[in-house]
């Protein structure tokens, strides 16, 4: 397996189209850097759940995975599964996100998503974004839409069961779900981890990288 580093981030931001994706595609990612990068700035966007009992999970659940973090987060009001219909207050959002970060690494769902939130949003941030590293994350559901990743992020066994057990804790208004369990958070992150000759990772998408290999 090649190992590319990236150095120290200065800063990342992490976007949503609902209250837990980030969490759920990418909790262990932000588990690992925040660890590392004592300080880190996270700059999250969520477009839908502002003003609901949801906002307030995501407010507490981002600051658990972003221990040490300087995390600025915005939760939007859009409606939950209605993103096309609102498509320039979503661009919007992205714009503005844009024009007061400069970020390093940029965490979003994968484009080939099956949710229209979710492909949606990933669509603005490809736009939004165009000279960062964007890592397209995923999120395991009914749609069955899991693809072949390009990019794997090793997690220790320690963040693997931290990230399930935060999952569970700060998002009781999920856990009716079929599919919102330690199993299915774990399972995944155990294949993901096989593909990348560990023991558990978190895998993302990534539809252009540049490379500097003179330096």
């Amino acid at each position: 397996m090649i190992r590319l580093g990236a150095g120290r981030p200065a800063g990342i931001v992490a976007v949503g189209a609902h209250c837990d994706d980030i969490a759920i595609g990418a909790g262990g990612t932000l588990l690992t850097l925040c660890l590392a990068h004592p300080g880190l700035r996270v700059d999250a966007l969520v477009l839908s759940g502002g003003g609901s009992e949801r906002e307030q999970e995501e407010r507490d659940a981002l600051a658990a995975f972003c221990p040490g973090a300087d995390l600025r987060l915005t939760v939007l009001k859009l409606t939950d599964g209605r993103l096309p219909a609102q498509w320039d207050e979503a661009k919007t959002a992205v714009e503005e996100l844009r024009a007061r970060t400069e970020p390093d690494l940029v965490l979003a769902p994968r484009t080939e998503d099956a949710h229209q939130d979710h492909r949606g949003l990933a669509k603005l941030v490809s736009t939004g974004f165009r000279d960062h590293l964007v890592l397209g994350y995923e999120i395991v559901k009914w749609d069955g839409d899991l693809g072949r990743p390009t990019a794997y992020q090793p997690l220790s066994p320690e963040t693997a069961e931290r990230k399930a057990a935060l999952l569970q804790e700060h998002y009781p208004s999920q856990r009716h779900r079929p599919w919102y369990d330690r199993e299915a958070f774990l399972g995944l992150a155990r294949i993901r981890g096989i593909e990348c000759h560990t023991r558990y990772a978190e895998a993302f998408a990534v539809t252009k990288l540049t490379l500097d290999l003179g330096e």
